[in-house]
Formats: structure tokens, C-alpha cells, sequence
């Protein structure tokens, strides 16, 4: 019940110190000498948004303290589904393991398929949603190929394939 009443207001703070210890630890990477912009560029700009962000939610969360706890009182929120959180961690730690000998289009494409089937609900795994669940994974594994590949000059790995494209 703890983090029902007060899980914003945790979350919140927990994020805030993170993005602290980001921009502190961000300021530490070296300079550039070549460019205005260095490694130290979009740490920075990721911690800062990621504290204004959960300085928003920490307010927000305080000021609407009242109001949300007594709707958490008079509502009952569902408990986690844990075989899908099993689930998904499982499939992530595979995935990692298996990128590098298999290939990212290989493995993005099971994937992505498989988590996308963990995660949509129960009455939304027909036959018509599978295959529109397999139409989104082929496009954008496609699309975040191509774009590492020719947008960013960034070879993912190949694994079993080569692909010359």
C-alpha cells in the first residue's frame, strides 16, 4: 500500500538524485578540443531533462497528494502479473546474449515479436493481431536497421548473416 500512496512521490526523488548523480558524473567526461560539442553533450542534456521531469512529477505528486490518495483508498488497483514480468526479463536477457552470435535482425525480429505477444493482453492474440504484431516488428527493425546503418554509419552486428545492402 506504501508505494500506491507514495509511489510518484518515490519515483520522483529516486530520479531526481539519478539525474544529479548524471549531470555530476557527466561533467567529469573529458572536453572536446576539436568541437564545441563533446562526450559530455548529451549526458548532460539527458540528466537535465530527467531531473526537470521527475522535479515535475514530485510536485505535481505532492500537490495532488489528497485528492489521489483518496482515490487509491476507493479504488482497487489490479496486482502485478508476474509470468509477464518473468517473461519479458527473460526474453531481454536472451536477447542480449544472442545479439552478437545470431545478428540484430535475427534476434530484433523474434524479439520484438515474442515481447509484443507477452505484453498485449489476452483477448488481442488472434490470428489478425499476430500477423499486424509481425507487420510492426518487420518494419521497425527495417527502419532502426537502415537507420543505424546509413543514417548514423553504425554496423550492428551480423551474426549468422552478412548482409551487404
Amino acid at each position: 500500500m506504501f508505494f500506491k500512496k507514495y509511489g510518484d512521490i518515490v519515483v520522483g526523488i529516486f530520479f531526481m538524485v539519478l539525474s544529479a548523480i548524471m549531470i555530476v558524473m557527466a561533467q567529469m567526461l573529458p572536453k572536446s578540443k576539436v568541437m564545441d560539442i563533446g562526450p559530455d553533450f548529451m549526458p548532460m542534456v539527458i540528466g537535465v531533462v530527467t531531473f526537470v521531469l521527475a522535479a515535475l512529477l514530485l510536485f505535481l505528486s505532492i500537490k495532488n497528494f489528497k485528492v489521489n490518495v483518496k482515490e487509491i483508498d476507493a479504488a482497487s488497483i489490479p496486482d502485478c502479473d508476474y509470468k509477464r514480468v518473468l517473461a519479458s526479463i527473460l526474453l531481454v536477457l536472451v536477447y542480449v546474449f544472442m545479439l552478437q552470435p545470431v545478428g540484430f535482425i535475427v534476434c530484433t525480429l523474434v524479439f520484438l515479436l515474442l515481447q509484443m505477444l507477452v505484453l498485449s493482453p489476452d483477448d488481442e492474440r488472434g490470428k489478425k493481431d499476430i500477423i499486424k504484431l509481425a507487420v510492426i516488428d518487420v518494419i521497425f527493425t527495417l527502419v532502426v536497421f537502415f537507420l543505424f546503418r546509413y543514417g548514423f554509419k553504425i554496423v550492428l552486428p551480423a551474426g549468422i548473416f552478412t548482409i551487404n545492402i
